[in-house]
């Protein structure tokens, strides 16, 4: 809290003085110092000219708390200045309502300060109600997220913006107070933690907490409260590590952090009473990473380790950037306490994320140039270097385009944002010689994720896959560091089913297969079988010539699209007979299956269908009735191979009474060898029985 009162103070002070002092006003002074103690060498004139501009065209307008608008710009610039934003961020901050507010345009903020700078002020801009009315909201986010896939500075501007405003809150009504914090708390907390601008989400989750959660933000202050009225053992504690390290000749910081509100009440949920130690924890800052080491080994040595409360966020960082040791341990006294051992420049990357890479635009030898004051060496390659693009951001973007409907891309940006944790996952494809590709994930996410995050909309034709050269269902949640290898059938001849969304994780895959199910709602039908593997497309036919093998046509309206239905499999020669679905087109049955009866009872005239006598391939269900044993599988997909068929999908019923069933989808290359097919699969020792495949009649 004293950080929140210190910046409020500064952000007053800065409003006070307006007399030029050295060609910089008064009000700049402290944003000025807080920037040169990050940029020394810094060139602040756009600074000077963009506070002027924002200072006369915000004259006059107030905000609701009765402060001259002009303190807010000036505060959100405060706020980045603090964390170590460059003179580009700090500009596009002090103008960023200017273009929104008042009469400024945004072709006068390119004329003035350059692109970069209105690009920045343009990302941040809202969008009119007027012109977009109850999706204003979500299509502003939508805006700005898109805009921060090009320049991530554009997301931090809005982090401290909503900060300030945040900060300021009070002055609205309850419901409306509640209202912003809940989109906080969903959307832009979930963005600082991602970004890891950890100094501005902490903040953000006090706030969000004193508004959803006075009760219990005020049980947490309490706490903190009592807790401060008393000698805090972690000061003995961290003498002791300090004399620890000084004796192994390991020079470092040991600092105690303290815990914020939320974290108390986090901590306090977690393990109920908390301890005298358990509202702050030892950070160690040291200056090369191997000294991270050295320090873990020396706490580890002298005192007694917490093993389960270790980990190694240096060798594997998170996917927001940070790194640090973390650990536990208890001392002589039996006080435990958590530690965190981390360098200088790790330290100020967990506090300012993204913010602390400077410049996406720029070569780190550029930012170190206006950090010294000295020329920039050109860049060889002429390239931008960008590594505040994460994975998650561009997955993000990717699936936001499929999106189109405001509502959707709400309800799947806070879903998306609530997966805290990522994974990597090598996935290949059978045959594929190419090295395997890093697919990085959330944490949950299935083997249907993994599909359309490697195919996008070809995930469609995903049937399967293996892990670490196991068959496995597609609804397998994948762990980190999987090997994963996805079946794939040929283009357009299998689709997702409705089970699918049962297992997607990821608003990507979600999204493509809500879209194909829509778009084939003749195909979303129960199975034959419960499985997890897509169920076989019909193939489709007209009378100008069939688009894939197994066609039929209708004798009378020979033009019009023909489907094999899916609940008995129809192939050559079976006896057939279709019936108009939705769209015109026709669907062919078996002339034996139970649908036939039922249509037929309900009214429903059947047409008249052929099959084409040039066309002679054909797919089709079959089911194998077996006693269980081992390599079973093996020997079944042989014999289906030495009579020249393709399995497009397979599935194992777990065994009752010994007995095992086995679900196959097979493309045959002439629908004459189909009875062959069945006789060879009857003939493996332990199947007892195989039989063309039927759905059930609702």
């Amino acid at each position: 809290m004293s950080a929140v009162r210190s910046l409020r103070k500064l952000s007053r002070a800065a409003l006070l003085g307006s007399a030029p002092r050295g060609g910089l006003p008064d009000a700049l002074e402290h944003v000025a110092q807080a920037h040169r103690a990050h940029h020394p060498g810094a060139d602040l004139d756009a600074l000077r000219r963009a506070y002027m501009l924002a200072e006369s065209s915000h004259r006059g307008q107030m905000r609701k708390s009765g402060e001259p608008y002009i303190t807010h710009p000036l505060a959100v610039t405060l706020i980045l200045a603090q964390l170590g934003a460059e003179a580009t961020t700090l500009t596009a901050s002090l103008l960023h309502d200017t273009v929104e507010d008042t009469e400024v345009t945004l072709e006068q903020v390119r004329e003035e300060f350059g692109a970069e700078v209105a690009y920045l002020v343009d990302g941040v801009t809202k969008l009119e109600k007027v012109d977009y009315g109850a999706a204003a909201e979500p299509e502003t986010f939508r805006k700005m997220l898109v805009a921060t896939g090009s320049d991530v500075r554009v997301m931090t501007i809005k982090l401290a913006d909503r900060l300030h405003n945040m900060r300021t809150l009070g002055v609205m009504r309850p419901e409306k107070q509640a209202r912003i914090a809940k989109v906080t708390r969903d959307v832009l907390i979930p963005l600082a933690e991602r970004l890891g601008v950890q100094a501005l989400k902490t903040e953000l989750e006090d706030l969000v907490f004193a508004i959803l959660h006075p009760e219990e933000q005020a049980r947490a202050h309490d706490l903190v409260r009592a807790h401060a009225a008393v000698p805090d053992p972690l000061e003995t504690v961290a003498e002791s590590v300090r004399a620890v390290l000084r004796d192994a000749g390991i020079a470092c910081q040991v600092l105690i952090r303290p815990r914020h509100l939320l974290s108390v009440h986090r901590s306090r949920i977690k393990r109920g009473e908390l301890g005298p130690c358990d509202f702050g924890r030892l950070l160690i800052l040291v200056t090369e990473d191997a000294d991270c080491y050295a320090v873990l080994g020396e706490l580890h040595t002298c005192f007694t380790p917490v093993i389960s409360e270790f980990k190694d966020f240096i060798a594997v960082p998170k996917f927001n950037l940070y790194q640090s040791l973390h650990t536990a341990f208890a001392d002589a006294e039996g006080r435990v306490a958590e530690v965190l051992v981390r360098t200088h420049r790790m330290h100020r990357v967990a506090e300012a994320g993204v913010i602390a890479l400077g410049d996406p635009h720029r070569s780190s030898g550029a930012e170190e140039a206006e950090e010294t004051g000295e020329a920039e060496e050109p860049a060889l390659d002429g390239e931008r270097a960008d590594p505040t693009r994460p994975g998650w951001l561009s997955r993000l973007l990717e699936w936001q385009s499929h999106a189109p409907d405001p509502d959707t891309f709400w309800a799947e940006l806070r879903d998306d944002l609530s997966q805290d944790r990522e994974i990597t996952v090598f996935c290949t494809e059978p045959g594929s010689t190419a090295d395997a590709g890093t697919l990085h994930l959330p944490a949950g996410a299935t083997c249907v994720d993994a599909a359309y995050a490697r195919h996008g909309t070809g995930g469609h034709s995903c049937i399967g896959a293996r892990l670490d050269g196991r068959l496995t269902t597609l609804g397998t949640v994948l762990r980190d560091g999987d090997a994963l290898q996805l079946l794939m059938a040929p283009e357009n001849v299998s689709g997702p089913s409705p089970q699918w969304l049962d297992h997607a994780r990821t608003p990507a895959a979600r999204i493509a297969i809500r879209q194909w199910l829509d778009s084939h709602p003749e195909d979303t039908g129960p199975p034959d079988v419960a499985r997890t593997d897509p169920e076989e497309a019909a193939p489709t036919a007209t009378a100008a010539g069939p688009t894939t093998e197994s066609a039929a046509i209708a004798t009378e309206l020979p033009d019009r699209p023909v489907r094999l239905a899916r609940c008995c499999t129809p192939v050559p020669p079976d006896a057939v007979t279709g019936f108009t679905v939705r769209g015109g087109a026709i669907t062919v049955h078996r002339e034996s299956c139970a649908a036939v009866a039922r249509m037929a009872t309900a009214g429903r005239r059947p047409v008249p269908v052929r099959w084409q006598s040039e066309v002679a391939g054909c797919r089709v269900t079959l089911l194998a009735e077996a006693f269980g044993r081992p390599h079973l599988l093996a020997d079944l997909t042989e014999a289906i191979a030495v009579q020249g068929a393709a399995v497009i999908s397979a599935d194992v019923e777990p065994p009752r009474q010994q007995r095992v069933r086995h679900t196959y989808t097979l493309q045959l290359p002439d629908a004459t060898g189909l009875p062959a097919l069945m006789r060879a699969m009857r003939r493996v020792p332990g199947v007892y029985d195989v039989i063309r495949a039927t759905r059930p009649v609702v």
